[in-house]
């Protein structure tokens, strides 16, 4: 169905993107400091849903249309970085409340809210799309048929690299946490670093151009 080279080949490629901490890093890395380890992987979790979304998207056709179309990348970029910024300054606000959010319910809730708020984050990234559309059509052997199935098991592949990865990221930010955590007031200035990361990142995504 694929060719086991062309599977090693995208693996490390995806490896060396992934890597380089960019904007689903440092968003796990902000969530890890404002709401703790378990928080940062839930959120990895949940980005990670989201990029399997995007990439069954690529594997239909419809990232295509949103890489080329100008309107349609602004739409996701701007969605994106909007809700970014929206969650770091909650965070900012709320930054000397017990577990970092108010208004929440048991722990069920919080877990699915955070879900949620890393599905958002990972869908509306258009540097992913804009990666996916680029790269996975390349190691695709279109003699051997089914290529939608074939892009669809590349893509687990990434999805299955970024896990690992930005679990890493989550562990470590969590570990640094944790020391921050014996003081309150300590505590509230990583809440607080860690909304302004939030905040910026979501602008430095607005800002941001076309990576064509």
């Amino acid at each position: 169905m694929i060719h086991a080279h062309d599977v090693v080949a995208f693996a490390i490629a995806s490896a060396l993107l992934i890597m380089i901490p960019g904007p689903s890093v440092l968003f796990t890395i902000s969530r890890a400091m404002v709401l703790g380890r378990r928080a940062a992987l839930v959120n990895v979790v949940g980005n990670a849903a989201g990029a399997a979304v995007q990439i069954a998207a690529v594997a239909a056709g419809l990232g295509a249309l949103v890489a080329q179309s100008v309107a349609a990348y602004t739409v996701v970029k701007w969605v994106g970085a909007a809700y970014i910024v929206y969650l770091g300054i909650q965070a900012i606000r709320h930054r000397r409340a017990g577990d970092g959010v108010t208004g929440v319910g048991p722990t069920v809730t919080r877990t699915s809210r955070i879900l949620r708020e890393g599905f958002v984050v990972g869908v509306t990234n258009p540097k992913t799309i804009v990666f996916l559309v680029a790269v996975l059509p390349q190691f695709v052997a279109r003699e051997l048929g089914a290529v939608p199935l074939q892009m669809l098991v590349l893509g687990a592949v990434f999805v299955a690299i970024a896990l690992c990865m930005d679990s890493l990221w989550a562990l470590g930010a969590g570990a640094a946490r944790d020391w921050f955590a014996r003081s309150p007031e300590r505590m509230h200035r990583l809440r607080g670093a860690g909304g302004s990361i939030m905040v910026g990142l979501g602008a430095s995504v607005a800002v941001g151009g076309r990576p064509d």
